[in-house]
């Protein structure tokens, strides 16, 4: 039997514990012989990366515990971090790197004797030290190939990257000098190298200042028969430049080199003549076969050893298939997924993935080829609660300014103990995602749940500028952040008001990161919104773009504002910092302290700003989280808080969580 109750104040199973605990997923998922080994996230236990294997018995273990934390600071967010190869004697050598120190270390979790992992690489203490990526173990070169990230001064942006080899016998933790080079440092980033099956040629992907990876990267292939004694050679750009983005190469089994590349303004995958620098299309769709390379090493299609290709691809939801380069016939995996992350990995006739659905977490997703047949491998998604509690997303297009579509998830409240006021409409949450260049998957979010469930709805918009949707809906926000994403976001708002979905007077919005700078744009820009929730955001572009940020990002505004020298009016104006005047209503701002990305002065700058204003807000900050939370007693306090300020704007009773203390 359903009661009636004021939408926001429903009884929910879901509280911010249980959502904490579901936060993350697996990742970073790759096969050693028939084993399969992934990183699991641990909220908590202190927010650590598990290295996770799943025995060929089908045993799944976590062989090393806490304080060991697999995560790589390359670029600050990172990339792959490990690589394995299966020996004939003596089980997988397993090679990652830990986040305290950023060393590669090498790991025999099979060792009679238990012994613990051992250094591969020294430490640096010149300013963020040396830090490696998107490992690549070759046994029969004695050495591990990665991406030598390596700081040669104090600041954030005094750094070089290169592809380097380095000894598996440990004699590098002891001698810098032992690290070969594989690559000169002329490019300022770089992706592993993926060497070619007759061992001749190496294929990877580099890019420099102002553009970022999907804006214009280089597809490099050099030759590989001078590596053991130095670096390679013969090294030439084959493909790609500043309009051309190409995501990711790989080789097959019979020597073909294959790419994904949005050159015909969607990301599909062709093959290429490492010689002369042709291609040709695959299977030509307006679909995307990859997406923003925002870490290193991710692999959105895997090469099979018959020939056929395992492939991420969709259009807003994505879908495993297995593609036929020669003919282009795809055929997709059945299953009920809706999400499948850029981790592919494969193992004779065997397709490893993690997906996800509306209806389920992320989860370790085999196919087998030759039978067609997908299952659970690992990791398998468990009901935390009935999921009757759980919201039923419904996929929308709306119409934006100048009649643009806006593609969005609308997550109606929902609850099966509950309705509310036949005379009520619910408020809703604008969830405005990170990036910018990046999208909302279509999956089961227990932190949606967390307010669905009371009935309060969330729409995630996929603003212009969102991936997912080909390179001329990604090219919306070139020099239009703050303007774009914050129209399209209202626009999102105020439809689901028009129809009668949500109640005009309770809408909020809320976002991290990038979201953030849109939560705080649209508070300081529109009088739309009654409240919002802002994390680690970027609020002073001048700041951000003026040494504020890491090196990955330092150029990111070129494109999405234009350059300070030839526009420096349009980063003021345009900063909710600068827009603080017309700031009128209550905000929680929350915010890590250890965050090199969105780095604490950018709230510390717009809270002085507001001083004396009168604003009720709040400023929760939190020790030893970086940018995006990974702890779980961060992630608890950051969600009451969050329930806390809608309840004490909307007028609804929480009394569930500590009330939020709400400044002047």
């Amino acid at each position: 039997m359903t009661t009636t109750a004021p939408y926001g104040a429903w009884p929910s199973p879901i509280d911010a514990a249980l959502a904490a605990s579901r936060d993350g997923r697996p990742g970073f998922l790759g096969t050693v012989g028939d084993e399969v080994w992934w990183i699991a996230p641990r909220p908590e236990e202190g927010g650590r990366r598990a290295l996770m294997r799943l025995r060929a018995d089908g045993v799944e273990e976590s062989p090393l515990a806490a304080p060991w934390n697999i995560r790589s600071r390359v670029v600050e967010y990172g990339g792959h971090p490990w690589a394995g190869a299966p020996r004939e004697h003596g089980g997988p050598l397993i090679v990652f790197s830990d986040f305290a120190d950023q060393r590669l270390y090498a790991y025999e979790p099979d060792d009679p004797d238990g012994a613990a992992p051992r250094p591969l690489t020294p430490v640096s203490s010149v300013g963020g030290g040396l830090r490696w990526v998107d490992p690549t173990v070759h046994l029969e070169r004695g050495e591990v190939w990665c991406v030598l990230e390596e700081f040669t001064g104090e600041g954030p942006t005094d750094v070089r990257r290169v592809i380097a080899a380095v000894p598996l016998d440990g004699s590098a933790a002891r001698d810098r000098d032992a690290v070969r080079e594989l690559t000169d440092d002329r490019h300022r980033f770089v992706t592993g190298a993926r060497l070619s099956p007759d061992g001749r040629q190496a294929a990877w992907i580099a890019w420099d200042h102002p553009r970022m990876p999907w804006d214009g990267t280089e597809l490099r292939v050099a030759e590989t028969a001078e590596a053991a004694a130095g670096g390679f050679t013969g090294a030439r750009t084959v493909l790609g430049g500043p309009g051309e983005a190409v995501a990711q190469a790989e080789w097959t089994a019979g020597g073909t080199l294959l790419v994904a590349t949005d050159r015909t303004g969607w990301w599909n995958v062709h093959k290429v003549d490492p010689a002369t620098g042709g291609t040709v299309a695959v299977c030509p769709r307006d679909e995307e076969f990859a997406g923003p390379l925002w870490t290193i090493g991710e692999r959105w299609f895997a090469p099979l050893e018959n020939g056929t290709v395992a492939v991420v691809h969709g259009r807003g939801t994505t879908a495993l298939g297995i593609l036929d380069p020669e003919s282009g016939e795809l055929v997709d995996a059945p299953g009920p997924w809706t999400e499948w992350a850029p981790t592919l990995a494969v193992s004779g006739t065997r397709v490893l993935g993690v997906a996800a659905g509306p209806r389920t977490g992320y989860e370790v997703v085999e196919l087998d080829t030759c039978t067609g047949r997908s299952r659970v491998a690992a990791a398998g998604h468990t009901d935390a609660v009935d999921r009757a509690y759980c919201p039923e997303p419904l996929i929308r297009v709306f119409t934006g300014p100048d009649g643009r579509d806006i593609h969005a998830h609308v997550h109606p409240p929902h609850s099966p103990d509950h309705v509310g006021p036949s005379d009520e409409l619910p408020p809703y949450v604008v969830w405005a995602h990170g990036g910018p260049t990046g999208r909302v998957p279509l999956v089961l979010d227990l932190e949606i749940a967390y307010f669905t469930s009371r009935g309060i709805g969330v729409v995630e918009v996929n603003y212009g500028g969102s991936t997912g949707y080909g390179r001329e809906y990604r090219n919306r926000l070139r020099e239009m952040w703050g303007v774009v994403d914050v129209e399209d976001c209202a626009a999102v708002a105020e439809a689901l008001a028009d129809e009668g979905t949500a109640d005009r007077a309770r809408l909020a919005i809320r976002g991290g990161s990038a979201g953030g700078w849109t939560t705080a744009a649209s508070l300081t820009s529109t009088d739309l919104y009654a409240c919002g929730t802002i994390s680690y955001p970027v609020l002073d572009l001048v700041g951000w773009a003026s040494d504020g940020t890491h090196d990955f990002e330092s150029q990111y505004l070129h494109t999405l504002i234009g350059p300070l020298a030839e526009v420096p009016d349009r980063y003021r104006d345009r900063s909710p910092l600068h827009r603080s005047a017309h700031l009128s209503v209550p905000f929680v701002l929350l915010q890590g302290l250890d965050d090199p990305i969105c780095p604490p002065v950018q709230c510390e700058r717009f809270l002085e700003a507001i001083k004396g204003r009168g604003i009720p807000h709040a400023y929760l900050s939190f020790e030893g989280e970086g940018h995006g939370f990974r702890r779980a007693d961060t992630m608890i306090r950051a969600l009451e808080a969050e329930l806390s300020l809608y309840a004490q704007t909307f007028g609804f009773d929480a009394a569930d969580v500590p009330e939020l203390r709400l400044a002047e």
